[in-house]
């Protein structure tokens, strides 16, 4: 694991506060699952992975649309200092859309074991399920929820993205906490450091629920904001496009990917696709402080 100073370049104030999902967002973040399962140890599991975002990308794609929280709520959240989407009054669409994500997956390629767990989510009643949600979104994680929280977090996403992309950006405002999606609520999966004319090597922070990314300063801990003891670390022989931003400050990391390395990064698959930095980065004693929901219950963020 190599470390290296920050190059800081400060955001311009012309820069979007804001970026909403893209309508495509999944069917992207399949073609990057396929292209990094190319001769990877855990190629089997990113093909699986690249199934799944082309499910979600096809489930928001036929999910009915569906009201968002209306005016006086939003207002009533913003004067609050909260979020626009509440976590607590999820659409029961979400439901609609996990099933129709189990139906494309299921098929005799699968592991037994995986096949189980989706044969069990598919005869789970409605009350059941929501249970699921609430445990995932309120962090009350055990081990054996492992197998089916991964779905249910891919449901909840495609629902909250589908949220996400019909919001006004004008319409949101940074919280106090500088990791948590001014969208939804939820903690980020890692930041992006971007490419393009107005975002132009500014970083923003990625929501690992709705896909919402905002603008934060570079070389400045998302966790407690410190400025001074702050690292990046990679992998040796890495080309740079994923690292961990470290903090002796409060001993917590998040990745960062960086577009200018390769401009096909995102910000989930590759997250996935680099678990070895997180076991050095683990092992040298710094925690993680958001989750790639995907692979939920593996971080303590």
């Amino acid at each position: 694991m190599q470390s290296q100073p920050i190059d800081f370049h400060p955001p311009s104030e012309e820069a979007a506060p804001y970026l909403l999902p893209a309508a495509d967002v999944f069917a992207g973040r399949a073609r990057r699952f396929e292209h990094l399962a190319c001769d990877h140890s855990l190629a089997e599991w990113l093909r699986f992975l690249a199934r799944l975002s082309q499910a979600q990308h096809d489930a928001l794609k036929a999910i009915p649309e569906f009201p968002l929280p209306d005016a006086q709520a939003r207002e009533l959240a913003r004067n609050h200092g909260m979020p626009p989407l509440n976590l607590s009054e999820r659409p029961a669409v979400w439901r609609d859309a996990l099933r129709q994500m189990l139906a494309a997956l299921d098929d005799e390629t699968l592991p037994e074991g995986a096949r189980a767990t989706l044969t069990g989510l598919q005869s789970a009643d409605d009350s059941r399920l929501e249970k699921l949600a609430a445990t995932l979104l309120e962090g009350e994680i055990s081990a054996d929820l492992a197998g089916e929280l991964p779905f249910i977090a891919a449901a909840l996403q495609v629902t909250y993205t589908g949220m996400a992309l019909r919001l006004d950006p004008a319409s949101l405002q940074k919280l106090d906490a500088p990791a948590v999606c001014p969208c939804c609520g939820s903690p980020a999966v890692a930041s992006v450091v971007r490419l393009g004319a107005a975002i132009n090597n500014l970083r923003y922070l990625h929501c690992s629920l709705c896909n919402t990314e905002w603008n934060v300063p570079r070389a400045t801990c998302t966790t407690c904001e410190d400025d001074k003891e702050i690292a990046l670390q990679e992998l040796e022989g890495s080309k740079g496009a994923v690292r961990a931003e470290t903090c002796d400050a409060c001993k917590s990391y998040l990745k960062i990917v960086y577009q200018d390395k390769d401009p096909n990064v995102d910000p989930v698959a590759d997250d996935l696709a680099t678990l070895a930095l997180d076991m050095l980065v683990d092992e040298a004693g710094y925690e993680r402080s958001g989750p790639n929901l995907l692979l939920i219950g593996a971080y303590s963020g």
